[in-house]
């Protein structure tokens, strides 16, 4: 009988042991996962920083042991995650505005250092332009974008220069008539100034949601960040990467 006993509960023994390897290495593979998945992001997110651009796509891993940041900004129409852009882009064919964006969404919070169109990169931007600090930089970052993109044009830091005939497509009011060109990822959208009577604000088109724009634009509360305008706003649109 005792030696019944012994072989029961040794039995017992094994399988309780053996639930809980099970259960260990299966939490062990998630969090490896896991890992995996943040390393291959951080690895992304250096290459763009340091001019390397990989065209592959990855998708962050989401596991039950934590909870995402679900608060919103105070602002509806500032954008401050710095998300991976839009696959619109791909599916139009032109790996080149995948790249443009990529390096954009990188520069999301640059800011300028006293509020004077200055500091370490704003200054790279206007640089790239030919001018130094202290000027007006919105098409100075559009075009490091593009420069950076290895792209030579446009490289201009006056605004309405990055709408020549041959590159827009849309220029003037629209309320209510259609656009004669689908807008694409990496266009470069103008913004008139009526004070200035002219164009006097430029950015990147990141995507199109209904009505509304969503962008990607330096000199914009004396940083870059990501908006969403509407299209009513816009007045001119131009595609840099068409064949002319």
């Amino acid at each position: 009988m005792a030696t019944m006993y012994n072989l029961f509960f040794g039995i017992l023994f094994i399988a309780v042991c053996s639930a809980v390897y099970v259960k260990n290495y299966a939490v062990g593979a998630d969090v490896s996962i896991l890992r995996q998945a943040q390393d291959d992001n951080f690895r992304q997110a250096q290459d763009v920083n340091s001019g390397i651009v990989r065209l592959s796509i990855f998708r962050p891993v989401t596991l039950s042991l934590s909870k995402r940041n679900r608060s919103t900004p105070a602002d509806p129409n500032i954008y401050r995650e710095k998300d991976v852009p839009p696959l619109a882009c791909l599916a139009q064919g032109d790996g080149r505005r995948w790249t443009i964006l990529q390096i954009a969404t990188a520069e999301i919070g640059v800011h300028e250092a006293t509020g004077n169109n200055d500091g370490k990169r704003v200054e790279e931007y206007l640089a790239y332009t030919g001018l130094g600090k202290g000027h007006q930089w919105c098409a100075a970052f559009v075009s490091w974008c593009y420069g950076q993109a290895g792209l030579s044009r446009p490289r201009n830091p006056w605004s309405p220069a990055l709408f020549p005939k041959e590159k827009t497509y849309r220029k003037g009011t629209h309320e209510g008539r259609p656009y004669e060109n689908p807008i694409q990822s990496a266009d470069v959208f103008g913004i008139y100034g009526i004070s200035a009577k002219r164009i006097n604000h430029v950015g990147l088109v990141k995507s199109v949601q209904g009505k509304y724009l969503i962008t990607i634009e330096g000199n914009s509360n004396d940083r870059v960040e990501s908006r969403r305008r509407h299209l009513s706003t816009i007045y001119a649109l131009a595609d840099w990467l068409k064949k002319t």
